[in-house]
C-alpha cells in the first residue's frame, strides 16, 4: 500500500531495496524520465540526458542508448556507461554508444557528488533563452521558491561540453545545489533519486517561463521565499513532481518494460 494516497501503488520516497531491485526501479525510472522528456516534446534533436547511478558499480550510470528516441525510451535500450566512457548492455556486453556531451556531463558530475544518483539536462524553450541572461532564478512565483536558495550558475562559454574537463567545471560550479544555469545553454538539475531529478527539471522549465515571460516581475522578500521553501525545496518534493508527470504523460508506464 503506498504511503501517499494521490499515488496508488507507488513504494515510498525512501523505500529500500537490495542492490538488484534498485537497479532495475532507477532504470525503469529512468526509462520514464525519458518519455516524459519526450512527451514534452523536448530532445527532438537529439540533445539532452538523464542519467541513473548504478547501485553497485557506483562510479558507472545508465543512460539512454544513443540515437534512441526519448519518447521510444524502454528499460532495454538504457546502457550501462564505466569512468572511461565504454558503453556496454545489461548483460556486460559492449554495445552502443551515447551521447558525447553526456558522458562529458554526467560522468564528473556524478564523480563529485556521491550523494547524486541522476542528473537531467536537455534544451527547452524557456531554460535556454533565460540561460543567456546569466542570471539566477527570483522569487518570482511559487515553484522559483524550491530553487532561489539552492541554485547555482555555470558562466562558462564552452555550450558544447567537448571534454570531461567542461562537465568537472559544470560540477564545480554546481557545488552542493539542485539547479545549475549553464550559461547560454540552459539548465541541469540533480537529485538524490532519478524521479526527483526528473522532477526538478520541469518545475526548473516552469520557473524559466514566468522569468522569460515576466522578466520584470516583482519578487517576494526573502523571509517569504524561505518560508515557501521550507515545504517546497525538500528532495522528496521534485520526487512527488515526478509522479505527478508520470501518471499524466505515461499512463501506462509498463510501455518502458
Amino acid at each position: 500500500m503506498s504511503e501517499y494516497p494521490e499515488f496508488p501503488g507507488v513504494e515510498p520516497y525512501d523505500a529500500v531495496r537490495d542492490v538488484a531491485a534498485e537497479r532495475a526501479h532507477r532504470r525503469r525510472m529512468c526509462a520514464i524520465g525519458y518519455r516524459i522528456f519526450g512527451a514534452m516534446r523536448w530532445g527532438q534533436l537529439g540533445d539532452g540526458h538523464i542519467s541513473a547511478r548504478d547501485p553497485e558499480l557506483t562510479d558507472h550510470f545508465w543512460l539512454l542508448d544513443w540515437g534512441v528516441p526519448f519518447r521510444a525510451a524502454t528499460v532495454d535500450r538504457l546502457v550501462l556507461v564505466g569512468p572511461d566512457g565504454s558503453v556496454k548492455d545489461e548483460h556486460g556486453e559492449p554495445t552502443g554508444a551515447v551521447n558525447t556531451a553526456g558522458f562529458n556531463i554526467h560522468a564528473p558530475l556524478l564523480a563529485a557528488r556521491p550523494d547524486v544518483v541522476s542528473a537531467a539536462h536537455t534544451h527547452t524553450q524557456f531554460g535556454t533563452p533565460w540561460s543567456a541572461n546569466v542570471e539566477p532564478f527570483r522569487a518570482i512565483s511559487q515553484e522559483s521558491c524550491a530553487f532561489v536558495f539552492d541554485q547555482a550558475i555555470f558562466d562558462d562559454e564552452e555550450v558544447e561540453v567537448l571534454s570531461s574537463d567542461g562537465g568537472r567545471r559544470i560540477a564545480e560550479s554546481l557545488g552542493d545545489h539542485k539547479l545549475c544555469l549553464l550559461r547560454n545553454h540552459g539548465m541541469l538539475t540533480v537529485g538524490r533519486t532519478v524521479e526527483s531529478a526528473v522532477g526538478w527539471f520541469v518545475m526548473a522549465e516552469r520557473v524559466a517561463e514566468v522569468h522569460v515571460k515576466a522578466p520584470d516581475g516583482r519578487a517576494i522578500s526573502d523571509e517569504a521565499a524561505k518560508v515557501a521553501a521550507s515545504t517546497l525545496s525538500p528532495d522528496d518534493v521534485g520526487w512527488r513532481v515526478f509522479q505527478w508527470l508520470q501518471r499524466d504523460l505515461v499512463p501506462d508506464p509498463s510501455v518502458v518494460d
